[in-house]
C-alpha cells in the first residue's frame, strides 16, 4: 500500500474507535505510519480524508448489511414473517457493526458543521432507502416491487425503523424488539 491507502486505512481505523468528531490529524498519522503533512498532499485536510475514509467505510457496511440480511425465510411465508426475519438480522448487525453505527449518529446530530457530509449522507441515504425496501421484499424469495413510489415509500419506512431502533438498541439493547415483536407492532397499528 502506498501513503494514500495507509492514510485511507488509518482514518477507517480512527472512525471506528473514535468516531468522526474525535479523531485527530495525528490519531490518523499514528494510525497508519504516515506523516503529518501527507494528509495535506494526498487529500487537502483531515476532513476531507475522514470524509473519503467515511463514506468508503459506509459503502463496506452497506455490502455487509446487504449480505446480512439476506436470510433464509420459509417459502411463501407473508410479509411480516419475511420483515421479522430480516430484522432480526438488523439487531445483530447493531453488535456487530456497532462503531460504524454509532459513527452515523454522531455524524447525522454534526451535519450542520461538517461541509459537504450533510450532502453526501442525504445521497447514501437515498440509495440505502433503495437498498433496503430491495432486501426487505426479496427476503425469502418475495419479488421486489417494480413500482418505484412504493420501493420509495416503504424504502424510508424501513430506513426510518432501522434508525430509531439503532438509537434504542444504543440506548438499551436488552430491551431492543425482536422481529416477531416488531411485526406484532406492525400488525397492532394497521388493523
Amino acid at each position: 500500500m502506498g501513503n494514500r491507502e495507509d492514510l485511507l486505512a488509518g482514518a477507517k481505523r480512527c472512525l471506528a474507535e473514535k468516531g468522526y468528531t474525535r479523531t485527530t490529524a495525528r490519531d490518523i498519522t499514528a494510525a497508519s505510519g504516515v506523516s503529518l503533512a501527507a494528509i495535506g498532499y494526498h487529500f487537502k485536510s483531515k476532513e476531507a480524508l475522514l470524509n473519503e475514509a467515511l463514506f468508503e467505510v459506509m459503502r463496506e457496511w452497506g455490502d455487509e448489511l446487504a449480505r446480512t440480511l439476506r436470510t433464509e425465510v420459509e417459502p411463501g411465508a407473508a410479509r411480516l414473517e419475511r420483515f421479522a426475519a430480516v430484522w432480526d438480522r438488523v439487531l445483530e448487525s447493531f453488535a456487530r457493526l456497532r462503531p460504524l453505527w454509532v459513527t452515523q449518529l454522531e455524524l447525522l446530530g454534526q451535519v450542520d458543521h461538517l461541509p459537504g457530509v450533510r450532502e453526501q449522507l442525504a445521497g447514501a441515504a437515498r440509495e440505502a432507502q433503495e437498498g433496503l425496501a430491495e432486501l426487505f421484499e426479496s427476503a425469502g424469495g418475495g419479488e421486489p416491487d417494480a413500482d418505484p413510489e412504493r420501493r420509495r415509500l416503504t424504502g424510508a419506512l424501513y430506513q426510518a425503523l432501522l434508525t430509531g431502533f439503532l438509537a434504542q438498541w444504543l440506548l438499551d439493547p436488552e430491551r431492543a424488539l425482536p422481529g416477531r415483536d416488531v411485526a406484532a407492532a406492525l400488525r397492532m397499528i394497521t388493523t
